[in-house]
């Protein structure tokens, strides 16, 4: 251990020559560096083309406040009106009829849970809201005017009238699946 401390203290200042000339010869390459880099921005000029000036704000007065609001209730009235004169109005024969209780609640909201035959006529058993509801065919379940075409074991098939993108009332025919439960519920 001795032998070791005494060669630690020979070699130590040898190193610290080394350290000090290797540093130096660092300092000769930053002047170096430093002189290209002033030579750099005394050479190259910036190339910035000049910003466009704003174009001039002309304000205009706001001339459609006499106009009808397009989300009154007005509106959709004497468009409701006007689906009912149409003849051939989807919509019409639906306004007409009185509304059952379960059109009330949106289609997401129900859950067919089963079905049974009550005097050969089949019936679906809808779960909404913790309660069970029996629905046979012609039936109207849904806001969207759905009426119950098939019932089935497993399935309960509707037509509801909605509007398309343009605005017009068509007919499309959607289902209601079973929901299988798991054991113990």
């Amino acid at each position: 251990m001795k032998h070791a401390l005494l060669n630690l203290r020979r070699v130590a200042p040898v190193l610290g020559c080394v350290a000090a000339l290797g540093l130096s010869g660092c300092g000769a390459e930053l002047d170096e560096l430093q002189t290209w880099m002033d030579q750099q921005k005394r050479e190259v000029k910036p190339n910035v083309p000049p910003l466009t000036p704003p174009k001039k704000f002309d304000p205009q007065p706001y001339a459609a406040s006499d106009a009808v609001d397009p989300f009154s209730n007005q509106k959709l009235a004497v468009a409701l009106k006007r689906d009912e004169r149409a003849p051939s109005s989807l919509l019409a024969a639906e306004l007409k009829r009185r509304k059952e209780p379960l059109e009330a609640y949106p289609m997401d909201s129900m859950s067919m849970v089963g079905s049974l035959n009550k005097q050969g006529q089949p019936y679906a058993l809808l779960r909404v809201e913790g309660l069970l509801y029996q629905v046979k065919v012609g039936d109207y379940i849904g806001q969207n005017y759905g009426r119950i075409l098939k019932v089935s074991e497993t399935e309960l098939v509707l037509r509801e009238v909605v509007q398309d993108a343009a605005g017009e009332w068509i007919e499309r025919n959607t289902s209601l699946q079973l929901v299988e439960q798991r054991a113990g519920r």
